[in-house]
């Protein structure tokens, strides 16, 4: 009875008792995790639990959906699931810092379902990454039927954290060693999504800059476009010590359900019925507010497309003051649909935008609605669904080059690979798994790791050590780390004509210490580049080099590629001939790489 305090609604729970709840219960069998305080010593010859140790930052809540966190269709409300999903991601980050941490950004989120009133959520959060003074929280979001016992997805996002030191000082993060493959792979990619979240806005400018013509005005009938400015709000809202963290800081879940309850009101107002929150675009924010602190926030329908329509929101905080300028504290974009009993969207009302900001407004969020299409397009679906070749163009040029170096990167961390050969230093290994077939063949060679990555990541000298290779043509070059190239290989067996690929070369430094070098390639579509007669258009999904440094003058060079069905009835009929061949390229590489290197050091000498 002395544990639990009513406060208007809210429970407090000593530490000890939230520590409990978010790891479950732990039976005196199960090994203790490393990092916790308080953990007892094992008694000796106590058996061990055959369950794996759970990741030390993992946190796991479940809510069970009541009257009071629903709308008028008996759904629980997306602003209260903000919430709970902001608050799990912190005490998750807050676990590996050791401090205080504060919500930086969200990545985008799609729901892809409603839950209901006595339905349970789960939630689970853990680091994935920590870098310096920041860190990568993946939050996994499904909901239980208790009744039939039904589990279903509703979403996964991604959260920045931000960990904080007295005064608002900001904390060195330790090092996350990753454990399981899951954790393997998230921990890699992790470095490629921080990447692409510091060029969104930029994909955004560039789009606007370069293609205005795929930002026009609608051509549908717009005679009876609704107003834009009939659906602007504006509300205040008054930030108490219950919307508050430990540090007086607004929850940034908080302000996120205050975001998503005026843009629900802007978005019924062109509509005139219910709509269904379907996706937030990735947001950031700016700086924090505290208890006392009056938070404005406004909403307007920035543009309606056939079944869906974007709504631009904002927050902006002002302490008693009125005197004092307000500063700005978040901006988000959220994508809402109107659905028939049926569950399918309605067609939507168009929206006449203002002159001046609100044509701008309306522009963007075309720009953003092919930008956000691209992106799920080429990130959010499984590696397997993705096209070969996917179409290349400036709205989704980020999201290919992740997609790039996130497949390399999770076909790195499989763990059941077998090796098949080893010849010499030469080592090959082989993966099943699906209907992909992979390879992976690695050596040891006496060269800097920057030094091969330079020769290895240049597809026009490739010729000089693999026979496969006929020419290489640098077709684009997208920036300093992405570039396109026209390449002609030999005949293949049976056939009368060479092939000819559209390989899009992506490379990356490492991220820190332990990181490998990477140089990612994969087949997309060009207007400039069709497929030609005297050629057979050739495809790859996933092939690249990763290099590892062993040391200042040696190291590791492993060379990935995932074979496509087509391949497999030539590779089942020719393993030994296959291996064969390809560890006589792989030597015919090393001495490629050595020969470059001495002469570096020949030109370094003169």
């Amino acid at each position: 009875r002395c544990l639990l305090k009513m406060v208007k609604g809210n429970i407090i729970v000593p530490e000890e008792i939230l520590s409990f709840c978010c790891n479950g219960l732990q039976g005196s069998t199960s090994p203790p995790r490393a990092g916790e305080a308080g953990e007892r010593e094992e008694a000796p010859g106590a058996m061990a639990s055959p369950s794996p140790a759970r990741n030390p930052t993992e946190v796991q809540m479940s809510q069970l959906v009541l009257p009071c966190h629903t709308n008028h269709r008996g759904e629980l409300s997306t602003g209260q699931l903000l919430k709970w999903i902001d608050t799990a991601a912190c005490l998750s980050a807050e676990r590996h810092a050791g401090c205080p941490c504060v919500t930086a950004s969200m990545d985008d989120i799609y729901f892809e379902h409603t839950i209901s009133v006595g339905q349970v959520v789960n939630i689970k959060a853990k680091v994935n990454r920590a870098f310096n003074s920041s860190m990568e929280v993946g939050i996994q979001v499904s909901y239980e039927d208790l009744c039939s016992g039904k589990h279903c997805s509703i979403c996964k996002a991604y959260a920045t954290f931000v960990a904080q030191g007295p005064l608002g000082s900001k904390v060195r993060l330790e090092p996350l060693t990753p454990q399981t493959e899951e954790e393997k792979i998230e921990y890699s990619i992790a470095a490629e999504r921080r990447r692409m979240r510091l060029v969104h806005k930029d994909t955004l400018k560039d789009l606007l800059t370069r293609s205005p013509q795929e930002t026009e005005l609608e051509t549908r009938d717009g005679s009876g476009a609704v107003p834009a400015e009939r659906t602007r709000v504006e509300s205040v809202e008054l930030v108490l010590p219950p919307h508050a963290n430990h540090q007086g800081n607004t929850f940034g879940g908080q302000i996120m359900a205050w975001m998503e309850n005026v843009a629900t009101i802007a978005a019924s107002r062109l509509c005139h019925a219910h709509p269904t929150l379907r996706a937030i675009e990735m947001f950031h924010f700016r700086g924090p507010s505290q208890v006392g602190d009056r938070l404005v926030l406004k909403a307007i329908v920035n543009n309606a497309f056939k079944n869906s329509m974007e709504v631009g929101v904002s927050a902006e905080a002002y302490g008693q003051e009125m005197s004092v300028s307000r500063r700005h504290i978040n901006s988000a974009f959220m994508t809402f649909v109107v659905l028939d009993q049926e569950g399918h969207p309605c067609t939507l009302p168009m929206v006449a935008p203002e002159p001046g900001d609100g044509e701008r407004r309306y522009r963007e969020a075309s720009a953003r609605k092919k930008i956000r299409l691209d992106r799920k397009y080429v990130v959010s679906c499984k590696q397997s669904e993705v096209p070969l070749s996917v179409p290349w163009d400036q709205s989704n040029k980020v999201y290919l080059s992740y997609n790039n170096v996130s497949a390399l990167k999770l076909l790195v961390a499989k763990a059941n690979w077998v090796l098949a050969r080893e010849k010499e230093k030469v080592r090959m290994y082989t993966l099943e798994e699906d209907k992909f077939l992979s390879f992976r063949i690695e050596m040891s060679v006496c060269i800097p790791a920057s030094r091969a990555f330079s020769l290895l990541s240049n597809l026009r000298r490739r010729h000089e050590w693999d026979s496969h290779y006929v020419n290489a043509e640098l077709v684009q070059k997208v920036d300093d780390d992405d570039m396109i190239y026209h390449v002609v290989s030999q005949k293949l067996r049976n056939e009368d004509k060479p092939q000819d690929f559209v390989i899009l070369a992506s490379r990356r430094k490492p991220c820190s210490k332990g990181d490998p070098y990477v140089v990612a390639f994969r087949s997309v579509t060009l207007p400039t580049h069709p497929a030609r007669a005297e050629f057979t258009r050739g495809e790859t999904l996933c092939s690249g080099f990763c290099i590892w440094p062993e040391s200042e003058e040696m190291s590791k060079v492993a060379y990935y590629n995932q074979v496509m069905p087509g391949y497999l009835n030539y590779v089942t009929t020719n393993v030994a001939g296959l291996s064969s061949d390809i560890c006589s390229t792989f030597e015919a590489c090393e001495k490629f790489l050595l020969k470059n290197k001495e002469d570096l050091i020949s030109r370094l000498q003169d």
